[in-house]
């Protein structure tokens, strides 16, 4: 809006300059007036409608000093123009030369023709004026359109962010519930042991459950609330041995408070999805679940004793190890994830 406000102001200006031009000059004097200066009133048009037109500012610059220099100020509507339009169409460098150029040199050639000193060097303060505030323009509309494309990657960073925690938060629950209502459905259709059915069904509802406390925690999380991280991966181990009946073992080693938000939702995720992968491939395996602290660094180790390694190296083409890599990736770490020699080894490494 406040460009093309500014345009209207300088083509009436331009206009208003043409009018004085031709009203004050002498009979002789036209002819040769208007050529220079149609000249660069074409010029500046050609200017106005590319992005960038450095040939066209300087040649429009140099058509309105031999204006000026036949018929003294009828040079000056091309010359404001020129160094209006200059930030727009060049680099701010090179439009700030052109500018110092056309002023000195209206000076120089106003000055030779004898003209009052005062007028002169108060057009030539008006045309550095110029310059700066078109500068200030172009500035704000240049920060204008870089925070809207950094708005437009935050907002594309924190959609991947809540996908990621839906994956995370529903996904886990809702696959589980989904594995043992279809098994307790198919129990029911072929008039299986009710009392495993009955199992069943129960354990749904403690995953239905532990699903819903855990989307409380998220919650609590994205708000800045959150358990301390060994209590964190306390909860997850308890919860896979109450589902799975197996051993899990939490191993803590330094000082897991230096860890910033992002890294130790970090941790708490990838504990979560590689404890979920032991459950769908290796139901039989125990884990241990190590984390090491060193000074600048915190390393995360989920190993199981195995059970099918070959089928549990394949959740690496899902999305859960995908997001935990792009989790690791984001805060400058690594996630490994593969084949041990007791089972299946998840490795995170995050900046403390």
């Amino acid at each position: 809006m406040w460009r093309r406000l500014l345009a209207v102001v300088v083509v009436l200006y331009a206009a208003w300059g043409l009018c004085v031009s031709i009203a004050t000059a002498a009979p002789g004097e036209l002819p040769g007036m208007l050529v220079p200066f149609g000249l660069s009133l074409t010029c500046v048009l050609s200017a106005w409608r590319r992005e960038k037109a450095p040939a066209l500012m300087a040649a429009t610059a140099v058509l309105g000093l031999l204006t000026d220099a036949y018929v003294p100020y009828t040079g000056l509507t091309a010359l404001f123009i020129v160094v209006y339009l200059a930030p727009f169409r060049m680099p701010l460098w090179q439009a700030l030369a052109l500018a110092v150029v056309t002023a000195g040199g209206f000076v120089g050639i106003s000055l030779a023709q004898g003209l009052p000193g005062s007028v002169v060097w108060g057009i030539g303060g008006g045309m550095g004026w110029a310059v700066l505030f078109a500068a200030v323009v172009r500035q704000l509309a240049v920060t204008k359109r870089q925070s809207a494309q950094l708005a437009a990657t935050r907002v594309l960073a924190e959609r991947q962010r809540l996908a990621r925690e839906i994956h995370d938060i529903l996904a886990h629950s809702l696959s589980a519930q989904v594995v043992h209502l279809e098994g307790t459905r198919m129990l029911l259709e072929r008039d299986g042991d009710r009392a495993v059915a009955l199992a069943r069904v129960e354990q749904a509802g403690a995953m239905a459950r532990a699903g819903l406390e855990e989307t409380k925690r998220a919650v609590a999380a994205l708000r800045g609330e959150s358990a301390p991280l060994v209590d964190e991966l306390g909860l997850l181990a308890e919860q896979f041995r109450e589902t799975t009946g197996n051993r899990c073992v939490v191993e803590v080693s330094g000082d897991p408070s230096t860890l910033s938000p992002e890294a130790r939702l970090a941790v708490v995720r990838t504990a979560q999805e590689a404890l979920t992968n032991v459950h769908k491939h290796a139901p039989m395996a125990s884990v241990t679940v190590a984390l090491r602290c060193p000074p600048g660094r915190c390393e995360l180790d989920v190993s199981d004793t195995g059970g099918r390694p070959g089928a549990l190296s394949k959740a690496g083409n899902g999305y859960g190890l995908v997001g935990m890599r792009e989790r690791a990736e984001l805060l400058g770490g690594e996630l490994t994830a593969g084949p041990s020699e007791t089972g299946f080894r998840v490795s995170l490494t995050v900046p403390a």
